[in-house]
């Protein structure tokens, strides 16, 4: 099967985030990754826009009970730019995060 999408990561945000995690929970975020870039239409299930947001996206992995989401937007079409991830504690997502991906990802168009 051939990627549709590439996945990017920019700066050091996402790569802090999957060090802390678990063996298990790094195996769950590849294969998320792995759907994200592979398949023509991802469910929202896993990838999802933020309301009110328009260019901001999250992955959404769920893992023994556990919810945690990875903050991107799409470039150019099929390149997905990692900004921030964290652990959800709660059904809202806490805008500290929105807030900080926001911030992340207008870095990142101020640097192309």
């Amino acid at each position: 099967m051939k990627p549709v999408r590439e996945l990017i990561f920019f700066e050091h945000h996402f790569h802090d985030f999957y060090n802390s995690q678990t063996g298990r929970v790094k195996e769950k975020i590849n294969q998320v990754f792995f759907l994200v870039t592979h398949l023509e239409r991802v469910p929202d299930k896993f990838l999802k826009k933020l309301v009110g947001h328009p260019a901001l996206y999250e992955i959404r992995i769920g893992y023994a009970g556990d919810i945690f989401r990875i903050f991107c937007c799409f470039d150019n079409g099929n390149l997905i730019v990692l900004f921030n991830g964290f652990q959800k504690k709660s059904q809202k997502t806490p805008s500290k995060e929105i807030d900080r991906a926001l911030r992340i990802m207008n870095q990142y168009f101020k640097s192309k």
